[in-house]
Formats: C-alpha cells, sequence, structure tokens
C-alpha cells in the first residue's frame, strides 16, 4: 500500500517524502506510535515546553532532519532530563526510528513529520536550549539554493525561538554549503560563531555518534565539517 501523497507546505526544504514501501511491521509500529509521540500543532503551544514530554526534563532541544535517529537517540539516552523534539519529513526514517523507540523505549522523546518552519512557528518565544541542523540536503544546483533550510528568514526563526546561549549546530560535508552557513551566520545579528582554529570545525561534537549519511560521505571522501554558533 503507497503511502498517501501529502500537501506540501510552500517554505518545503526537503525533497522526496518516501522511500520503499514500510514492512508490515513497521508500519503498524508507526500508525501506533506516531499519533501519541507527535506533536499537535493545531493547539496552542504550552508556555512551558517542558510539559510535553513524559519524563521530567530540564530543558527542551531540537534536531531537523534527524535521518536515520543515530544522534537523536543516542543524545536522548545520554541526556534524560533533556527533552527532544524530532523533525523528520522522510516516512521511512520516521519509521525506523519509532522502531528503535518501540524497541527501547524513551520518554524524552517528541516527534515532527513534516515541514519544520511549521514548528518553529508554533514554538513560543526564548523556548528552546538548542538546534541541531546535521547533514541537510545541500540543494547543490544555484536554481534550488533557495530550498537550503539555512537562510536569513530561518535564522530568523531560530533567533526567536532559542534562548539566550543557546546553540545551533550545523554539520555538513558539503563545503558550499558550510561556506553558505558561515556567510548567513556571520550576516545574521544574533549569531556568534564559536571557532578559534580550524581544528575547532573540523572536530566533531562532544560524544558524536556519527551517522550513516556521515559514513557513506567519508567512503566517498568528503570531510565533515561541524560549526557551532551561540544565540546571542
Amino acid at each position: 500500500m503507497t503511502e498517501p501523497r501529502r500537501e506540501r507546505s510552500t517554505e518545503a526544504f526537503f525533497g522526496r517524502r518516501n522511500g520503499k514501501t514500510l514492512r508490515p511491521l513497521q508500519r503498524s509500529i508507526r500508525d501506533e506510535l506516531l499519533p501519541q509521540l507527535k506533536l499537535d500543532l493545531t493547539a496552542p503551544a504550552p508556555d512551558d515546553l517542558r510539559s510535553l514530554f513524559a519524563a521530567e526534563v530540564d530543558l527542551v532541544r531540537m534536531e531537523i532532519g534527524f535521518g536515520g535517529g543515530e544522534h537523536l537517540l543516542h543524545e536522548a539516552a545520554r541526556h534524560p532530563k533533556s527533552g527532544f523534539i524530532g523533525i523528520e519529513p522522510f516516512v521511512n526514517s520516521m519509521a525506523k526510528l519509532i522502531v528503535d523507540l518501540h524497541e527501547n523505549p524513551l520518554n524524552n522523546i517528541r516527534l515532527y513529520d513534516d515541514d519544520a518552519t511549521q514548528v518553529l512557528d508554533w514554538l513560543p518565544d526564548a523556548s528552546l536550549d538548542g538546534i541541531d541542523l546535521f547533514y541537510p540536503d545541500p540543494w547543490p544546483k544555484k536554481k534550488h539554493w533557495k530550498r537550503r533550510f539555512v537562510s536569513q528568514k530561518n535564522l530568523d526563526r531560530f533567533a526567536r525561538v532559542l534562548k539566550s546561549g543557546a546553540r545551533f549546530r550545523f554539520a555538513s560535508d558539503i563545503d558550499t554549503y558550510v561556506n553558505w552557513t558561515l556567510q548567513h551566520c556571520h550576516e545574521h545579528d544574533e549569531f556568534d560563531w564559536q571557532a578559534h582554529t580550524a581544528g575547532d570545525w573540523h572536530t566533531p561534537y562532544e560524544a558524536w555518534p556519527g551517522t550513516r549519511y556521515e559514513q557513506k560521505a567519508h567512503r566517498e571522501g568528503r570531510v565533515g565539517a561541524y560549526l557551532m554558533f551561540l544565540r546571542r
């Protein structure tokens, strides 16, 4: 059975939604658990995002486009007192993560399976303690650059929802997108790049578990850059 075709937001920054047809067990687990974990954007966002989680958490972070979920699950297990909002529109990636959560439950994760800008616009001001954007689609053709997630408009969104001193972390193996992100953050008034030497951005983040996409990039001879910016 084919996944239903959904209407695309005018600000969608992702490509295809579906890959291989989900196995019956994957679909069953996804259909059971996603409604329980998915953010309801039709209701107003709570003033305190910590109330979104079954676990008692002290702070809330977001990961946009979590792919196979390697980093999201790693961080959520490593920081049980932090809440994590994971966003991933690709059906197969979301199903993989949910099956992993079914096998190893974590009560500090909430999910959303569509455009991240919808969640960013729903969140209250200064409500997040961090945003991670790792290996996003680089949209390498110039005519598609407007679909890159890093833009002045989205940095404005980040600046609104991030607390002062919170981190925006960006990783990519595509040099042009790394330079693009550095330029856009440099031109934005609210973000300071945290690097003093080249080693600072060639070194993965603390306790970095790696991702499947990153492993693929390394096999193809591409090296990742790991940028970190602080919200002023």
